[in-house]
């Protein structure tokens, strides 16, 4: 056997063993951290969602951003804020944590938005408030965009809204390709992962540090996972595209908004959340002071009020009022 086909064979095998490792890591990683909420069916997707709070009151839904899943809500205190007066529905989005992604869509926020205004009405979720973190926000505003399923109003954390040059998503893309990503998903891509995550959660939290209940609590190795792995790739291959889309089409939301950015957000700059207040009719911004992209940490109950009372009509020259600065 020739020098090449050696090493050739040693590739293969080690690919193997990489894929192999990585799907008895992922039996392990949902062993250890089984679902906290319960399943339902729709259009044809297995999703997993938490359903918490007095079924009678008003409705919240939530929806995590890019990587992340149900856990965010529950470990920042969020959903128990909530469930005191509502009801509180929380998804994991497809792909993360319990919920199926079928690959015979493209899961584009408008995709997702008619995924859950079905679930919704299958749950009897009648016009909620709809809260959405990061990536989240826009399935949040895909959703305020409809005239088909009333809402009460929009609760907006984090979000990106206007494209921008974004080296960082496309970089991080590279899994959702079809068949080469496939190979990178299964074999290196969650070992990077695992050694970028640490950096990746302090960015996320910083200039805070990280919580120590989300240090204990947050089930982190399911994170990486190939399967989610591949959902947020696509995610942060979409999110510029998502962010175009959408620009235009702001001023013609309808519904009271509340707007959460941290001044400090290494993600997504709160310039994002400015332009977006200036476009609403309806909007209230809140940028919460030496707070990072985890907002819904620093001042959860800040935001769980202004779930709670999203419903109640802003005045029309809101839009005109200056930024709300803590």
């Amino acid at each position: 056997m020739s020098t090449a086909a050696t090493v050739s064979v040693i590739i293969v095998v080690a690919l193997i063993l990489l894929a192999i490792g990585n799907i008895v890591f992922s039996v392990l990683a949902e062993r250890n951290n089984p679902p906290i909420g319960t399943f339902t069916e729709c259009d044809g997707v297995r999703l997993h969602y938490l359903d918490r709070g007095d079924p009678a009151a008003p409705c919240v839904v939530l929806f995590h951003g890019n990587g992340s899943m149900i856990q965010d809500f529950t470990i920042s205190g969020l959903v128990d804020l909530l469930a005191r007066r509502n009801r509180v529905l929380c998804f994991d989005r497809p792909g993360f944590g319990y919920s199926q992604r079928p690959r015979s869509r493209i899961w584009t926020a408008t995709a997702q938005a008619d995924l859950f205004v079905k679930a919704l009405n299958q749950l009897g979720a009648r016009n909620p408030v709809v809260l959405g973190h990061s990536w989240g926000a826009l399935v949040a505003i895909a959703i305020g965009l409809r005239n088909d399923y009333p809402i009460r109003g929009l609760v907006l954390a984090s979000g990106y809204y206007f494209p921008t040059w974004r080296w960082d998503v496309w970089m991080m893309s590279g899994p959702a390709i079809p068949v080469l990503g496939d190979l990178v998903r299964y074999t290196v891509a969650p070992i990077i992962s695992w050694a970028i995550l640490p950096r990746l959660i302090r960015k996320l939290f910083a200039p805070r540090s990280v919580p120590r209940d989300f240090k204990t609590r947050f089930p982190a190795s399911l994170t990486l996972r190939p399967k989610q792995l591949r959902a947020a790739a696509e995610e942060s291959a979409l999110l510029v595209p998502a962010a175009a889309h959408f620009q235009s089409r702001y001023p013609s939301i309808r519904c009271p908004v509340r707007i959460f950015h941290g001044t400090g957000d290494q993600v997504s700059e709160p310039e994002q959340a400015r332009r977006l207040h200036q476009m609403l009719s309806r909007s209230d911004l809140h940028l919460l002071q030496d707070a990072g992209h985890m907002v819904i940490y620093a001042d959860g109950a800040a935001i769980a009020l202004a779930a709670d009372t999203a419903g109640v009509p802003l005045p029309h020259d809101m839009r005109r009022r200056g930024p709300d600065v803590r």
